[in-house]
């Protein structure tokens, strides 16, 4: 004898969401203009046409922590008080007196290559309309207070929409920072047409074995990025240890070739 059993559909109900717990379903749309337009347009032309290197490297600044401390103790009223910022700039204002190629522009639709002297550093500030880049002009001939005060100047001139044209313009490299939100390490996307760009990370406090115990010592990343078809891996990595080498034994910052 043969049975056959016959199968009713089930129709799968859509469950309700759990008490208290609204759905929503608003989409807003929101027009890209202005700053955000100009942003946004930069950074698709500098990832779809420059070849990014990132380079890594992780830094002691125990010692420039120490002398950032004693140095802001005993800073006059009129002088801005100092953050590492100001020590990098001047470390990398002497490195690219040895590693030139760092500090320069490239017109890819020419083909030209401009190396320049004058060390324009420009440094990526957040406002509430956006990432602009105001310029630290002539770093080359600043000392750390100078570089310190011009940074903190052009930051509220960025914030505050007050920004010369002049002032948002002209780097030949640039400084990204996120701050204690840094992370560990970054990919930075370089400021086009400029070569190189400098990302600073968090500084965070970690063992470090000195070769018998292990020691609390401050550890900060730089993620540098670099157009490798104008910087060379070697060239990348010598900048970036040279820099580290500086900012490690900060004294030397401080000594005039």
């Amino acid at each position: 004898m043969t049975t056959s059993t016959s199968f009713l559909p089930v129709v799968l109900q859509p469950q309700p969401a759990p008490t208290g717990r609204a759905r929503k379903t608003a989409v807003e749309e929101i027009k890209v203009t202005g700053l955000r337009r100009r942003i946004s347009e930069k950074m698709v032309l500098a990832t779809s046409r420059i070849p990014h290197i990132t380079y890594v490297e992780e830094i002691d600044v125990t010692d420039l922590e120490d002398l950032r401390a004693t140095m802001n103790a005993g800073r006059k009223p009129d002088q801005t008080k100092l953050t590492i910022l100001p020590f990098l700039m001047r470390a990398m204002v002497k490195t690219i007196d040895e590693q030139p190629v760092v500090n320069a522009t490239f017109d890819d639709d020419a083909g030209i290559i401009s190396r320049h002297a004058a060390v324009h550093i420009g440094i990526a500030t957040q406002t509430p309309a956006g990432l602009t880049v105001p310029v630290v002009r002539h770093a080359e001939a600043r000392g750390i207070w100078d570089c310190a005060a011009e940074v903190v100047r052009l930051a509220e001139a960025a914030r505050t929409g007050s920004a010369l044209r002049e002032e948002l313009s002209g780097s030949t490299i640039t400084i990204t920072s996120l701050g204690a939100m840094g992370g560990i390490a970054t990919t930075p996307i370089i400021n086009h047409p400029e070569v190189a760009i400098v990302g600073v990370n968090k500084i965070m406090t970690r063992p470090v074995w000195d070769g018998s115990q292990f020691i609390p010592r401050k550890m900060m990343n730089l993620s540098s990025s670099f157009d490798h078809r104008v910087v060379d891996g070697w060239d990348a990595a010598t900048f970036v240890q040279r820099i580290k080498a500086l900012l490690e034994t900060p004294a030397l910052i401080f000594i005039e070739s």
